[in-house]
């Protein structure tokens, strides 16, 4: 067996066609058919079964590709550590985040970063937490910026700083003058909220128990900046991080009553070592986040 073959392998097991995988490979397709062909021969068994144009594994293709997965992954890996250590100031460092910290929080880290090593590239991908989660353990990325310590026993975490959260009402809303508000006061309201397993869903859902209630559910969407668009299209009130890019039009208010914040952290897997890219990495966005916390965070909102 040899490393292109697997690749091509895995190609094919991921749903490609015959023809299409010999033409990214510049091989012609009988040379790509007789290669798998002596893969399962090599292998002991079928691998692939016809279907239409398109081969599906067999069960023995199926338990064969998760170990080619994590063979091909670990050699890849080796690799560009391999790479790193020849040129330690290039490489490629895969990074996840949370959706919210990808207009102030993510380029500002990966600003300054380049700025010292301009040879870094990076991979980036925007999950919820759950997803972020899964990038480390399955180890599709190195580090991830998230909210909250996953509490994952095969995971590191440490905070970098705390963000303050507001809670966002239509411009034309009663309390939309006001600058403090108590949470409470809006108990009876529609809330917009993210779907469940996102930590700021859990984190107004507490919230709101803490001042008595249940949120009454009007919208569950998958962005922040979806929540802040309906907010000020007057479909109800939210729980939302200040914004940091251009003014929105609903106001976002300081809450008395509850201690409305959420923990903003970097983790990473325990008992790995990271390439030195990545290494390197993660020591720069340990130093340099707590210092990258936006003038107007805390900025007014209304009057009093």
């Amino acid at each position: 067996m040899d490393v292109q073959t697997l690749r091509l392998f895995r190609e094919v097991a991921a749903g490609a066609t015959v023809t299409e995988t010999a033409a990214r490979a510049h091989l012609t397709q009988p040379a790509l058919s007789r290669a798998l062909r002596r893969l399962e021969h090599d292998a002991g068994a079928e691998l692939f079964r016809r279907s239409g144009r398109v081969l599906r594994l067999t069960p023995a293709g199926h338990a064969f590709k998760r170990h080619v997965d994590l063979v091909l992954d670990q050699l890849d890996q080796g690799l560009r550590e391999v790479g790193e250590i020849v040129a330690p100031d290039t490489g490629v460092v895969p990074l996840a985040f949370l959706h919210t910290f990808g207009t102030w929080l993510v380029p500002a880290v990966l600003r300054g970063f380049l700025a010292e090593h301009p040879g870094a590239r990076f991979e980036l991908r925007q999950h919820g937490e759950a997803g972020l989660e899964a990038e480390l353990l399955e180890g599709t990325a190195d580090v991830v910026i998230t909210s909250g310590d996953p509490g994952h026993p095969r995971l590191h975490w440490s905070r970098l700083l705390v963000e303050p959260l507001r809670l966002a009402v239509p411009p034309h809303h009663r309390l939309a003058g006001r600058r403090r508000v108590r949470l409470a006061d809006v108990a009876a309201e529609t809330f917009i909220l993210l779907r469940p397993g996102y930590a700021l869903r859990e984190t107004t859902e507490r919230l709101c128990a803490e001042a008595g209630f249940t949120p009454r559910t009007g919208f569950e969407g998958d962005e922040v900046e979806t929540l802040r668009g309906l907010v000020a299209a007057g479909l109800g009130v939210s729980v939302v991080p200040l914004p940091h890019t251009a003014a929105f039009p609903a106001p976002h208010l300081e809450l008395t009553d509850v201690d409305a914040a959420r923990d903003i952290g970097l983790a990473w897997a325990a008992g790995r070592n990271l390439p030195p890219l990545s290494e390197t990495f993660r020591r720069h966005v340990l130093a340099a986040a707590p210092r990258l916390v936006p003038a107007d965070l805390d900025r007014p909102q209304g009057t009093m």
